[in-house]
């Protein structure tokens, strides 16, 4: 019974990564306004699912793979950088009109959903720092404890999984909602900008790279 604590424990910590709206946010926000709830959620589980794989590297510490990220950090962070400044080009050069009317006829294929599941994993996963925030959270917030069991372990990183789930549902929901009282025009000048602050976004990742502020977390 007291190994279920673990678990809240996960879901709060999913919830405290997941909640700050950085690009991931505003790229899930976009997809929801011109693709529909169910893209949003599926996106957002691209990224849920990316924390999912960090934080089981972060209770688990499994060396081989933090030395690996390590070592490869630079290389990784400016590969994500590149991929948020092309997303965020052709999300700004993209027609909402077309997409909104695909939705209307059901032409949002699985491909389509793979593609934005997939997109915001490879986005959040290209982010190194994601390890070390987890580690942090986990010591600060005394997640484990002395005596955290394999099985306790295992429910924090599930745990992290469906908070992350939980707050992606909720806000592609919400999104969802309001994104029917928007009218064509609103949601072209929200393309543009979502679109230019995420192309914003992935230069900083980029510059930050090479900068002493090179602790740039782009979630």
């Amino acid at each position: 019974m007291y190994d279920i604590l673990y678990l809240f424990k996960g879901m709060l910590v999913g919830l405290m990564v997941s909640i700050p709206l950085g690009p991931m946010g505003v790229l899930i926000i976009q997809k929801t306004l011109h693709k529909g709830a169910l893209s949003g959620f599926i996106a957002g589980m691209g990224a849920a699912s990316a924390d999912f794989f960090y934080a089981s590297v972060a209770a688990f510490g499994l060396g081989y793979v933090i030395n690996t990220v390590q070592t490869h950090e630079l290389l990784l962070q400016i590969i994500g950088g590149i991929f948020l400044l092309c997303i965020g080009l052709k999300i700004y050069f993209d027609n909402p009109i077309r997409q909104i009317r695909q939705r209307r006829q059901g032409r949002v294929s699985k491909t389509g959903l793979l593609g934005d599941y997939l997109s915001l994993f490879f986005l959040t996963v290209s982010n190194p720092i994601t390890v070390v925030v987890f580690m942090a959270v986990f010591a600060g917030m005394s997640v484990f404890g002395e005596s955290s069991s394999m099985l306790g372990e295992l429910l924090v990183v599930i745990g992290v999984l469906l908070g992350g789930g939980v707050w992606w549902y909720t806000l592609s929901t919400l999104v969802n909602i309001f994104r029917k009282k928007f009218r064509l025009r609103v949601l072209i000048t929200i393309n543009r900008v979502s679109g230019l602050v995420i192309t914003i976004l992935g230069a900083l990742v980029i510059l930050a790279a090479f900068a002493p502020f090179k602790n740039l977390v782009i979630h």
